[in-house]
């Protein structure tokens, strides 16, 4: 007996990436943004300590990183939550929030540039 080749493993692994940091690293990044915006910044949440880190070479593609893998986590749930509340047009769906994903993500790589 043997196994169907399947590239299903290569498609889900940015989706799974993208959950798991989306889980894990958004919620932090929101309450050190808002720990920040309410005036109890420590030294290290400084303007210009965080526009260096965006600037260095490891903060970019960190930034980048969350960014990316976020939007195509979300774009795929987004996809699926369309199809489950009875949208048949997969295709159409597919193509308009995957290209919104990669938009998102060259928006992303532009703006970490120009740093």
């Amino acid at each position: 007996m043997t196994m169907a080749r399947s590239n299903k493993p290569i498609v889900w692994a940015p989706f799974a990436a993208g959950g798991t940091l989306t889980a894990l690293l958004i919620p932090a990044l929101i309450l050190l943004t808002l720990f920040a915006a309410l005036g109890g910044r420590p030294e290290g949440l400084s303007y210009d300590n965080m526009h260096a880190f965006a600037g260095s070479t490891l903060g970019r593609l960190a930034i980048f990183g969350v960014i990316a893998l976020s939007l195509w986590s979300s774009a795929h749930r987004i996809r699926i939550t369309a199809y489950d509340f009875g949208v048949r047009h997969d295709t159409l769906v597919a193509t308009l929030i995957y290209l919104a994903a990669a938009a998102g993500t060259g928006a992303t790589l532009l703006f970490l540039l120009r740093i």
